[in-house]
């Protein structure tokens, strides 16, 4: 499932990276905290990997 916004996808960013062992889970917050709990590595590298041109910062609420 690819990124809706640019803040997903840095908060997947951020949870593959805690998945992986390349940065501390304790330093996880909020949404990628929760991220890399529920979600697989494959599904944390396809998020991450949306390009972030034209997406917006935050998804609206529509």
């Amino acid at each position: 499932m690819p990124a809706k916004s640019a803040a997903q996808q840095k908060a997947a960013g951020a949870a593959l990276s805690a998945k992986r062992g390349d940065t501390p889970k304790s330093e996880l917050k909020g949404p990628s905290k929760s991220m890399a709990e529920s979600m697989s590595e494959k599904e944390l590298e396809k998020m991450a990997s949306t390009s972030r041109k034209d997406k917006p910062e935050h998804k609206s609420d529509d």
